[in-house]
């Protein structure tokens, strides 16, 4: 299955000193995609607070490939590479692609769902299982211990 995918154009406030894309704007994309998977997936955010859960990330690790700079189109997409077989945990991998074709980022990120009444890491509720479950996976998909 093809990953989920969404374009957007560099801004100004997206550079640095150095004029190109400033290392937290690709994780700022990369989150905003996140989201939009679970929108498209008809699990909006503001749903998803509303019924006392919302995603939470333990790590990003983030690999620079190439520059990006300003007003250039880039597409990212969101991939599933693991899931905890109760789906408590989740790793999805992300890569931001230039206007030509060229990769410019990946990255891994690693997060669960955390219920907002309880402030901790919980087993979702079986309408987040099944959003999670429609996530697209990359070839190499695993399952976590």
């Amino acid at each position: 299955m093809e990953p989920f995918k969404q374009q957007f154009q560099v801004i100004w406030a997206d550079l640095d000193p150095n004029a190109h894309m400033r290392h937290t704007a690709y994780n700022d994309y990369a989150a905003q995609v996140r989201v939009g998977l679970f929108d498209e997936l008809s699990l909006p955010l503001a749903e998803l607070v509303a019924s006392g859960y919302g995603p939470v990330l333990f790590h990003e690790d983030t690999t620079f490939k190439r520059e990006v700079f300003m007003n250039e189109r880039i597409t990212v997409d969101c991939a599933a590479v693991a899931f905890r077989k109760d789906l408590k945990i989740w790793k999805f991998r992300q890569q931001v692609w230039k206007q030509n074709g060229e990769l410019a980022c990946v990255i891994i990120a690693t997060g669960a769902f955390m219920s907002l009444k309880e402030r901790k890491v919980v087993v979702p509720p079986q309408k987040i299982i099944d959003m999670l479950e429609k996530i697209p996976k990359t070839e190499d998909f695993g399952w976590m211990e």
